[in-house]
């Protein structure tokens, strides 16, 4: 199951270029903080019904996770479900987002946000566009990282892309052979806006030194404690509702000690099932990586080529990934 996403050298080379320069436009500066967050109230007896809702008749007693703080005022889980496109804008094959032109791909996101509705009418979509900003490199690269960073320019054309729809951004990132702790660092100025998320890809942060792509990466939870304490305090000091931080996983390794990963009430934690394959893989996957050892909410993953190369070709639909225990409350589509 693997995903390598390895871009041409010649973009390589285009990249290095552009991200020298390190524009910023005027659409990605800084959107004011909410003042009426101050004033908010959290309606926690919605929030008990819904995470029960997404429990979904659970019987291992893992679901709804226990001990879990309630987030402050303006948290979008569990509240709305997010519906996202994947991808990189320089590749066609790392995700939707990068594979058609925006007014195209907003359509069909569009459509795909009707059929989640419809497949739940319980809990409203949000959608979202979920941008592979930093990609894992099979070759070492200008800076040995095994990464490569995209120019700023291109972040401000995904927060463009996605304002006809009101969407929620993503930035994901490939460590390669860097860390979360050097990378995080460099995206504060667009995590700074409400409406910009954040992932990170276990799978491509290489800890023991392989080229990506060869072998799964791992992070463990002091990584992921890491990236909840920064944002939390971005949250704190920029007047921010909750970030949601997503974490991808299709194996045990790419996440170690779970049991560590600490809640915050400023971070919104999903661990999203990344795999690929069949439904009956995908189930598993689910089953024994993402509701066996339970975080906080759960994101799935579909693949609209990859899930359909091998019997039964099939994509699972939105009825049947809601009827696993719990549901996924945020679904990303590559």
């Amino acid at each position: 199951m693997y995903k390598l996403t390895h871009l041409k050298n010649t973009l390589k080379f285009a990249l290095a270029i552009c991200c020298a320069s390190l524009s910023f436009t005027a659409s990605a500066q800084t959107t004011q903080p909410d003042s009426t967050l101050k004033a908010a109230k959290l309606d926690t007896a919605r929030y008990d019904s819904l995470m029960m809702h997404l429990a979904n008749g659970d019987k291992t007693g893992k679901w709804p996770v226990k001990n879990a703080p309630y987030p402050k005022p303006g948290a979008i889980l569990p509240f709305y479900r997010v519906i996202a496109y994947y991808g990189n804008m320089y590749s066609k094959n790392m995700g939707v987002l990068g594979q058609y032109e925006p007014s195209v791909m907003r359509d069909k996101l569009k459509a795909e946000v009707k059929n989640w509705e419809a497949a739940d009418p319980e809990i409203p979509v949000k959608p979202a566009l979920h941008y592979i900003c930093v990609t894992a490199q099979a070759d070492a690269g200008s800076n040995g990282l095994h990464n490569l960073r995209m120019p700023f320019s291109q972040i401000d054309k995904v927060i463009e892309m996605a304002k006809p729809l009101n969407a929620l951004v993503f930035l994901d990132i490939q460590v390669g052979y860097s860390t979360v702790q050097k990378e995080l660092p460099l995206l504060e100025k667009y995590l700074k806006m409400p409406n910009v998320h954040f992932g990170i890809d276990p799978e491509f942060s290489m800890k023991e030194g392989s080229v990506p792509g060869k072998r799964i990466g791992t992070f463990d939870a002091n990584d992921i404690n890491f990236v909840s304490k920064y944002l939390s305090k971005l949250c704190d000091k920029y007047n921010l509702p909750p970030k949601i931080f997503v974490v991808h996983r299709f194996t045990k390794r790419m996440v170690t000690n779970y049991k560590d990963i600490k809640l915050d009430k400023n971070i919104q934690f999903v661990m999203d099932m990344d795999g690929w394959g069949g439904p009956e893989l995908k189930k598993g996957t689910y089953k024994y990586y993402v509701a066996g050892e339970p975080v906080q909410f759960t994101g799935f993953k579909l693949f609209y080529k990859n899930d359909i190369k091998k019997v039964p070709n099939k994509m699972m639909t939105p009825k049947e990934v809601l009827s696993l225990k719990p549901s996924p409350i945020y679904i990303q589509y590559q």
